[in-house]
């Protein structure tokens, strides 16, 4: 992202607590969706509350009432959360948006510690009363592992369902946020071990050979891997320098300029681990892939345990606020674990592991009887599984980065030595001045060569991405 007026601007890879708590929009053009409109929202509020308080149907029945007000109450949990919560690492499209996001991650908090107190049976009736289906509903026991020696294209086909869809997409989006292959595929591997360690407890575990191979590993989490990490990389690419649309003079530019506030405003690459890696980032890095697998687990046993059919809106609503909470929270994970520079982690990020834990407690307190028939060798074996292959991974990952550090250093010393500046074929400084002409002159965004963005990264250790 570049500074109004085209001029760059460089931002250090170091990050403190308020820069991925309390991320400030820079270059503001249009200063009205900026402001704060306190006193016009409060008047809002008020007056509505005012309309819907003497002109609701007072011959509305009990659960009405209590739906009514609930709906309200989250309304304005939602206000506050936009007046007085942080924006969290983002400001695309809208730091509004990320305080909404943030407020209903410590409402869903909230709404976590408000069951851990009740009773399994109150606990069902409360979803009765959102939706009296599910009285019906029993436990999935649904098992996926039937004539395995039975491989054709028709039942291939067959598993090709919007689950599987989903599951795609979800993969990709996790590679948009972890932006990592080794890490990504490390979950992966780890998550289908994890799978076979449990289906002794959850039947819908079991899975061919096929299915779980060729289907799971290699289609879905593969493919979305790759497509994320490709998505990563064209990203990486550009450096961006954001044209205000005030400035813009067609029409069919300022309609571009208005989707791109869409997309990310920078991007800059994730580094993981690197030969000098302390023990403690090791131990991040591994807490993390652990608290991963957790927060998977427990998208399983509470359906399981309190029989939530998957295509529910509940199942969905969940995995969709976990979804969009990971985002800033790998973000500000990823500045804890990696810059010694931030002492602490973002709120976001204390939140989700709050509520991962909980959720777990939750499983484990209502679930006594599932639990009790936990094979414990079974699970010891896959606790020392996870810990050697996480490890084994994180040691290629920090052999990978070692060679490319050096191949790098080689190519450094080889320009130096051959000379710094080269001429471009364009007749320009290769790598300083040169810039790309796909774009309109009037584009909202300009891209820089990607020779210059890989210099200033290299040399100065800065990245233009956030």
């Amino acid at each position: 992202m570049a500074a109004k007026g085209g001029h760059r601007r460089q931002v250090s890879i170091h990050y403190d607590f308020r820069a991925i708590n309390e991320q400030k929009v820079e270059d503001i053009t249009l200063e009205f969706f900026y402001k704060p409109h306190t006193i016009t929202l409060l008047t809002v509020c008020v007056l509505g509350s005012l309309y819907i308080a003497f002109k609701r149907n007072e011959e509305a029945n009990t659960d009405d009432n209590i739906w009514d007000g609930l709906l309200c109450l989250i309304f304005f949990f939602m206000i506050i959360s936009v007046l007085a919560f942080p924006n969290g690492p983002f400001t695309r499209p809208h730091p509004a948006l990320w305080r909404i996001v943030f407020g209903l991650s410590v409402l869903y908090l909230l709404l976590l510690v408000f069951l851990l107190f009740q009773k399994l049976s109150d606990m069902k009736k409360m979803m009765y009363w959102l939706d009296p289906e599910l009285r019906k509903v029993g436990p999935d026991t649904t098992e996926y592992a039937v004539n395995c020696s039975q491989v054709t294209w028709e039942r291939l086909w067959g598993h090709c369902d919007i689950f599987m869809f989903a599951h795609f997409w979800g993969w990709a989006m996790k590679a948009l946020i972890v932006r990592s292959f080794g890490l990504c595929w490390t979950i992966s591997v780890t998550w289908e071990v994890t799978e076979l360690a449990f289906m002794h407890l959850l039947p819908n575990f079991a899975e061919c050979w096929w299915d779980q191979l060729l289907l799971d590993v290699l289609l879905c989490n593969g493919g979305g891997i790759w497509l994320g990490m490709f998505v990563c990389k064209c990203f990486e690419m550009r450096g961006y320098r954001w044209e205000s649309i005030k400035d813009i003079r067609s029409t069919k530019a300022k309609i571009r300029r208005a989707v791109m506030q869409f997309t990310p405003a920078s991007w800059s690459h994730t580094r993981w681990l690197d030969p000098k890696s302390s023990k403690m980032r090791l131990m991040a890095v591994y807490l993390l892939l652990v608290i991963w697998q957790i927060s998977e687990l427990n998208t399983f046993f509470l359906k399981h345990i309190l029989h939530i059919p998957n295509h529910h809106y509940l199942t969905w609503g969940r995995i969709l606020l976990i979804g969009l909470v990971s985002a800033p929270t790998i973000r500000q994970y990823y500045a804890y674990a990696t810059d010694t520079a931030c002492k602490r982690v973002g709120t976001q990020c204390w939140v989700v592991g709050a509520i991962t834990f909980i959720e777990a407690i939750i499983c484990l307190k209502f679930g006594r009887s599932l639990f009790a028939q936990t094979q414990l060798p079974l699970v010891f074996l896959w606790l020392v599984f996870q810990m050697g292959m996480t490890f084994l991974c994180l040691y290629v990952m920090v052999y990978i980065a070692g060679r490319r550090a050096r191949e790098e250093t080689a190519k450094l010393n080889g320009s130096h030595t051959n000379g710094c500046v080269t001429r471009g074929e364009d007749g320009g400084m290769a790598g300083y001045d040169s810039v790309d002409s796909d774009f309109m002159p009037d584009s909202p965004i300009k891209r820089i060569n990607p020779v210059r963005s890989t210099r200033l990264r290299t040399r100065t250790g800065k990245s233009n991405g956030v």
